[in-house]
């Protein structure tokens, strides 16, 4: 795989949409904290997911997620949708005026100007002793820290 990105910058700054599930049920949310890099030898994208967000019980169900960008001029109204909504009580991304497409390697968007297609290949709880203090009094003052998924990039597509 080629590909050129700068992973400082693209969860933070450009905020990504992680997706898990089936064509039948799905479910995708706004993530902004991730990154990109190596682990066992393998190309990885790493997410954090709070134990609260619907998305969790896909992502905890299934063995692949995918992690898809947008251009700029979508970003606003996608996010406000998917990081604001849930998708218990909502279509999001209908709503978001997004259109799912399914591949036989995990679900995307039309309208996504990349995606990272991930087999899942970790997952852990936070340790709450090990994070700092005042991190867990500004981040998770009800004590519920993410969870952090590790996913093995198995294919990269952009537009």
């Amino acid at each position: 795989m080629d590909y050129q990105v700068n992973p400082f910058t693209r969860f933070d700054q450009d905020w990504g949409l992680v997706t898990a599930g089936t064509k039948e049920k799905f479910n995708s949310m706004t993530i902004s904290w991730g990154g990109m890099g190596t682990l066992w030898g393998k190309p990885v994208i790493t997410i954090y997911i709070k134990p609260s967000r619907y998305t969790m019980k896909f992502l905890t169900k299934e063995n692949r997620f995918t992690v898809s960008f947008f251009p700029k001029e979508l970003k606003r109204k996608i996010h406000s949708v998917m990081g604001g909504q849930s998708g218990r009580d909502l279509d999001k991304a209908k709503a978001s005026g997004i259109t799912p497409r399914f591949t036989p390697e995990g679900i995307t968007f039309e309208e996504a100007e990349e995606t990272f297609y991930c087999q899942k290949i970790y997952v852990q709880k936070l340790d709450e002793k090990a994070i700092p203090e005042e991190v867990m009094k500004r981040f998770y003052p009800d004590k519920d820290p993410h969870y952090l998924f590790i996913g093995e990039l198995f294919k990269h597509e952009t537009k």
